[in-house]
C-alpha cells in the first residue's frame, strides 16, 4: 500500500527557497520514498552503496562532477565532506533546488550542516505516518483547537474506530509496518532496534556497552509521558548521569524521543523547568516495554501514558509536515500542583489542551485552564480535552471535547 505523505508540499516549497533541502528523521520513516517522489527529476545516489560512499569520502571534490545536480544523495551523513562541496557549487551557481539530501542520523550531521550550509539549506523533520496519512485524509493544517480549525477539519472525515486507534498505538507508525499487516511487529521492531544500535549508535557515538544502551532505551520508553528525571533514569540503568544525558541526546536527535519543554516566562516563577519525555513512535515504545498485545496495552497501567504520547506525536506531525521545525508546544506545571498537558502557542495566545483516554469528557477536565488567566500578559485561547468521545461538544465556555480522530 502506498501512502500520500503530507510533507511533500513543504519539501517543494523549501526547494524553491533554498539551493539544498535536507530531510532528516528516524530510520524507516519513509525519507527515501518521499524524496524520490518529490525530486523525481534528480539523479539518485545512495551512500549505502559502498562504491558511491568510497567515492564521496575519498574524492569529494569530484563527486558532484560524476553526479551533477540536481541530485538526491541518500544517507548523506556518511560523507560529511560533501557539505563544503555543496556550498561551493551553490555559491557559484546560485540556483534553487539543486541538492536533495536525506539522513537518519541527524546528530552527526547538524554540526557539518550548520558550519557549511547556513542560509543555503532548508530542513524538514519527517516522522512516521500520521493518522491522517494512514486513512487518506487530505487535511494538512497544523492542529489548533479553534472554531476555524474544526470547521475545516469536519469536512475531511474518515471512518476510524477507537479499536483502530488502539491498534495503531500498539503497532506504531512506521510505513512498512502499517502497509504490511501480515508483518510480525515484534520481529520488525527487534530488527529495527538492532539496526539502529549497529548502524547509528555504534558507528557514530562510541557507546561502549550496547546492552546497557538497550536497557536505557527500554527504561526511557517506560517513562513516556512523564517528567524527565535524569538522575533516576541513570540510576535505574546503572550508568552515570553524564552518560545518561549523552545517551538521551542520541535518542532525541535521532528523532526517537521528543522532550516537551515546560512553559515559563519571567513572570511564572513557580512553574517547573523540567521537560516531559515522549517516545515518538508508540509501537516502538510498546515493543521495548513488552506490551505484546493491544488488549493488554489498552487495559494496562500505561494505557493513559500511551494515549497521551500518541496524541502529542500526532500533533507534532501536523506541524512538522508543514515544514515547521520549531514546533510551538509546551506543557504547564507549577509547584502548586496545577498541570495542563499541552499548551500550543500561536500569535501570542496560549491554547490549552488536556489529553484523556476516557470516552466521557466532563467540564472538570478543562477547569484547570483558568490557571492561565492568573498569569499577567498572557492571553488564553480556546482549548479542549482530546479523548475517545466521538463528538465535538462544548464543555465550558469555548472549551470542547475533541475526538482523537480530529487531530
Amino acid at each position: 500500500m502506498h501512502y500520500k505523505r503530507h510533507a511533500d508540499e513543504a519539501i517543494v516549497k523549501l526547494s524553491k527557497m533554498f539551493g539544498a533541502v535536507l530531510v532528516t528523521g528516524a530510520r524507516q520513516v519513509g525519507k527515501t520514498t518521499l524524496l524520490k517522489e518529490v525530486a523525481n527529476t534528480a539523479k539518485y545516489v545512495s551512500l549505502d552503496d559502498k562504491i558511491q560512499l568510497t567515492s564521496a569520502v575519498t574524492q569529494s571534490n569530484t563527486f558532484f562532477k560524476d553526479n551533477p545536480p540536481p541530485v538526491f544523495v541518500d544517507e548523506v551523513q556518511y560523507a560529511p565532506s560533501l557539505f563544503p562541496q555543496i556550498k561551493i557549487i551553490l555559491d557559484s551557481e546560485k540556483k534553487k533546488g539543486q541538492f536533495f539530501l536525506s539522513g537518519s542520523q541527524q546528530f552527526s550531521m547538524m554540526k557539518n550542516v550548520s558550519e557549511s550550509l547556513a542560509g543555503r539549506l532548508g530542513i524538514l523533520n519527517l516522522f512516521g505516518l500520521s493518522l491522517r496519512e494512514i486513512y487518506g485524509v487530505d487535511f494538512r493544517e497544523p492542529f489548533l483547537p479553534t472554531d476555524g480549525y474544526f470547521e475545516n477539519r469536519v469536512t475531511h472525515h474518515a471512518d476510524i474506530t477507537y479499536t483502530d486507534i488502539w491498534d495503531m498505538i500498539h503497532r506504531g507508525s512506521f510505513p512498512e509496518l502499517c502497509a504490511n499487516h501480515d508483518f510480525d511487529r515484534r520481529t520488525f521492531y527487534a530488527a529495527y532496534v538492532a539496526t539502529y544500535i549497529e548502524r547509528d549508535v555504534r558507528d557514530l557515538t562510541q557507546v561502549g556497552d550496547e546492552l546497557k544502551f538497550m536497557q536505557f532505551m527500554t527504561v526511557a520508553a517506560s517513562l513516556t509521558g512523564q517528567l524527565l528525571n535524569l538522575a533516576s533514569l541513570a540510576r535505574d540503568v546503572g550508568i552515570s548521569q553524564p552518560t545518561a544525558q549523552r545517551w538521551l541526546s542520541i535518542l532525541v536527535t535521532s528523532n526517537l524521543v521528543y522532550l516537551l519543554p515546560p512553559y515559563h516566562n519571567n513572570i511564572t516563577k513557580r512553574t517547573v523547568k523540567t521537560p516531559k519525555l515522549y517516545f515518538l513512535d508508540t509501537g516502538l515504545a510498546a515493543y521495548l516495554t513488552r506490551w505484546n498485545t493491544v488488549d493488554v496495552l489498552r487495559s494496562g497501567a500505561m494505557a493513559g501514558a500511551f494515549f497521551e504520547t500518541f496524541a502529542v506525536s500526532e500533533i507534532i506531525k501536523s506541524y512538522a509536515n508543514n515544514g515547521i521545525l520549531d514546533v510551538p508546544l509546551y506543557f504547564y506545571r507549577d509547584r502548586d500542583g496545577n498541570e495542563i498537558d499541552l499548551l500550543i502557542e500561536e500569535s501570542g495566545t496560549l491554547y490549552p489542551v488536556e489529553i484523556k483516554k476516557h470516552a466521557d469528557p466532563h467540564k472538570s477536565d478543562v477547569d484547570k485552564f483558568s490557571v492561565l488567566d492568573k498569569i499577567p500578559n498572557v492571553r488564553r485561547g480556546q482549548g479542549g480535552v482530546i479523548c475517545l468521545y466521538d463528538n465535538l461538544v462544548t464543555l465550558a465556555g469555548s472549551d470542547k471535547s475533541i475526538p482523537i480522530t480530529m487531530l
